[in-house]
């Protein structure tokens, strides 16, 4: 009987950070590069996004990480945590990629080390990954998602066509996290004001997408966020405008009260299902 082989390690690409900036109060885009930008996958889609290894800096670590061996020899506290992010763009001449990262103070993993970055630290990553790009046949286009979709709305607008039409809804906590996104002209973008609400525990979203007047013709859809901000899109989607699953692009970024390695984990579960396929 033979063995089944394992499937290998997904490549690490250990990249350098070489600059830092606030976009806003709450969003702060760490600019990386280096010679391990070579180990980078492929991937041409717009929502192309990316496993990120954090290792606590007082362990010492040195990427790439061994995973499988830091997870057995350590406690699972000292193992690197991995967060998903989305890669803002990527300059594959230049060598260079930006991430956006939402910060809430000391608040999660990603963005106090972001908030913290400074030139010539590591930035480990695995990837890139992604599915999404704007459908060329369709006759406009809506965008919906809260600051943890920002990056990748802010791509996907960059990706449209000139003469593109369409809908955008970003939901910020205020008017200090708007933004000056480049789009074409003919694509409206409405920013949703929490104004000091708690993240995830609005209906902003959901409201402002049913209430809108929505354009004629074949719409392509890009709706990512908080996941129940997701499921009551999902609703506004497919039962009170009838679109076809091929329309949408729908998924969870986070969910409100659950950490990243929890949250990821009831992705397999009834609560965390948006959509069954």
């Amino acid at each position: 009987m033979t063995t089944p082989s394992l499937p290998k390690p997904r490549p690490q690409a250990v990249l350098t950070v070489q600059e830092t900036s606030w976009l806003s109060p709450h969003l702060v885009r760490v600019v990386a590069g280096g010679p391990g930008f070579s180990e980078l996958k492929d991937n041409d889609a717009t929502d192309m996004y990316a496993k990120l290894l954090f290792a606590r800096p007082e362990l010492g670590l040195v990427p790439p990480y061994d995973l499988e061996a830091l997870a057995a020899e350590r406690s699972p506290d000292e193992v690197p945590v991995k967060r998903t992010y989305t890669i803002r763009w990527m300059d594959r001449q230049a060598q260079r990629l930006a991430i956006d990262f939402v910060v809430h103070g000391d608040e999660g993993v990603a963005g106090p080390w972001a908030a913290q970055a400074r030139p010539g630290d590591p930035l480990v990553l695995m990837g890139p990954s992604g599915k999404w790009s704007p459908d060329p046949t369709a006759d406009w286009y809506l965008f919906a998602g809260d600051d943890s979709a920002l990056p990748a709305i802010g791509a996907g607008l960059e990706a449209l066509d000139a003469t593109a039409r369409g809908l955008a809804f970003i939901e910020v906590d205020s008017d200090a996290d708007v933004q000056d996104l480049a789009r074409p002209e003919g694509v409206q973008v409405t920013w949703l004001l929490r104004n000091g609400a708690v993240p995830g525990t609005t209906r902003l979203l959901p409201d402002a997408v049913a209430a809108a007047t929505w354009p004629l013709g074949r719409v392509d859809a890009f709706v990512h966020g908080e996941r129940g901000a997701m499921k009551a899109l999902r609703d506004v989607l497919f039962t009170q405008r009838g679109l076809e699953r091929g329309q949408v692009s729908l998924s969870g970024y986070w969910a409100y009260g659950r950490a990243e390695d929890r949250f990821q984990a009831e992705k397999r579960e009834p609560i965390g299902r948006i959509l069954e396929d």
